[in-house]
């Protein structure tokens, strides 16, 4: 692939490898490190005038360190006369807050999109957005990827009785996102409706649907301190369903996320590798990862090559 340059943040290198792997490339060169004083230092250790640059860098661990980089990484690359600069952002930072749901409550996802805009981005390449009215926080193409495919092709191959299960959204959010998937596998769907009193705290939960003698599987597109997931299977158990995984895109699992896992009912918890999972899985056995670099790789290779990116919309590459 000539003209096409790949460069990996610091955010989650297993994932940027695993994407050159499979398009054949080799990361290009690019040191990043900090400043006695914590600044941000990058240095692009390659040409890249007029070439056409990914730079893979997923919102996680220190979520503000990794944006600044990418920003900074981003600049760098478009005033040294690159052709076009993609930023791949597998899971986005901010996503949560992109609406005004309180007084003077900042939109701050759109103001991340304005400081990728600004930095320097032509394209954006992202996978799951929370919602996927942030795309149009942009003035540039972005391609909201889904790892529907991956996740359908998951639940055929590891869970066996998978043609008597029911596809669960644990909020209202996600109906959309879990009615297509019980189509594609041709099964019901129930809803949990919650009512926050505040951010990550849940009050009280609805089921609304059937749920006895199945196996449910909850899917969401992230779990961060996990306390809806948990409630929402102690839910769906006391409703008298058999078992229950928890399907999620965004693994974050941040405060005491591992420990309700493990304390929690479920058969597994499958997440993809958007964000770094090694640590997480050696604290706790139930969770699984999902490889979505493919898709990542895929989308890249189809949008250098000026191809349609569309097919991944419901295919997993071979």
């Amino acid at each position: 692939m000539p003209n096409i340059v790949l460069f990996s943040g610091s955010s989650h290198q297993d994932l940027s490898q695993r994407v050159a792997d499979r398009l054949g490339l080799e990361l290009g060169k690019v040191v990043t490190k900090k400043f006695s004083n914590q600044e941000t230092s990058v240095e692009i250790g390659e040409s890249v005038r007029g070439e056409d640059v990914y730079i893979i860098q997923s919102g996680c661990g220190e979520i503000n360190d990794n944006l600044m980089e990418l920003l900074i990484m981003i600049n760098a690359c478009k005033i040294a006369s690159s052709s076009r600069v993609t930023a791949v952002i597998p899971c986005f930072p901010y996503a949560r807050q992109d609406k005004k749901d309180k007084s003077r409550a900042p939109i701050s996802a759109k103001l991340v999109a304005n400081m990728l805009s600004v930095a320097g981005a032509d394209h954006i390449i992202t996978m799951d957005l929370h919602a996927s009215q942030i795309q149009g926080f942009f003035d540039i193409p972005v391609d909201n990827l889904y790892a529907e495919p991956a996740v359908l092709q998951w639940i055929r191959e590891n869970i066996a009785e998978w043609k008597n299960c029911i596809i669960v959204s644990p909020d209202a959010g996600g109906a959309k996102r879990v009615t297509s998937i019980a189509d594609r596998l041709n099964v019901e769907f129930a809803l949990i409706h919650k009512e926050r009193k505040k951010a990550n705290e849940v009050d009280r939960m609805v089921l609304v649907g059937d749920v006895k003698d199945r196996v449910a599987i909850l899917v969401d597109d992230m779990a961060d301190t996990c306390g809806t997931i948990c409630h929402a299977a102690d839910k769906l158990l006391s409703a008298g369903a058999t078992k229950v995984y928890a399907i999620l895109t965004h693994g974050i699992f941040s405060g005491p996320a591992i420990s309700r896992i493990n304390n929690a009912a479920f058969e597994a918890v499958v997440v993809t590798n958007t964000i770094p999972q090694e640590d997480k899985m050696r604290h706790c056995p139930k969770i699984q990862v999902i490889d979505i670099s493919m898709i990542l790789a895929e989308a890249i290779r189809r949008t250098h090559n000026g191809e349609s990116v569309s097919y991944l919309f419901s295919h997993v590459p071979l």
